[in-house]
């Protein structure tokens, strides 16, 4: 189950259409650290592919997305996976990002109701790094 995704007109001005923009287009996915420290690395990395496939699938009409997702470039994604210490980093990051108008899905694993993860939406880069700068790759 999941939390509902950012209102995608809030940032309808904020890009521009993927022909007149030659920079990278990439997904941001969010792990939470304390829960790769404690479950099995599948199930988390599940979660992340839960949230990057729900973020893709509910924006497929988004210009950016279709884009993203064309059989020329569906080969070449470009995803940078961070991660956050805990379930208070993960919400007060998903906060930060509706208050920008930053389109994404938290999942939220159910029937336990737990924040797992979020991805963004396809963006360019220089739309949304500035708030992931803080963050470190996962690794």
């Amino acid at each position: 189950m999941s939390q509902p995704l950012a209102d995608s007109q809030t940032i309808a001005n904020q890009t521009q259409s993927p022909s007149e923009n030659a920079e990278v287009v990439l997904q941001y996915v969010v792990l939470r650290r304390d829960l790769i420290d404690t479950w099995p690395l599948g199930s988390v990395v599940t979660q992340g592919c839960h949230a990057s496939v729900s973020a893709v699938w509910s924006n497929k009409d988004d210009p950016l997305t279709i884009d993203y997702c064309s059989p020329e470039k569906i080969d070449s994604m470009h995803k940078v996976t961070l991660e956050v210490k805990g379930e208070a980093q993960i919400k007060n990051l998903s906060e930060k990002l509706t208050s920008g108008g930053i389109i994404h899905k938290m999942w939220i694993e159910q029937p336990e109701n737990i924040p797992t993860c979020l991805a963004t939406k396809p963006y360019p880069k220089s739309v949304v790094s500035s708030y992931f700068k803080k963050l470190k790759l996962c690794k």
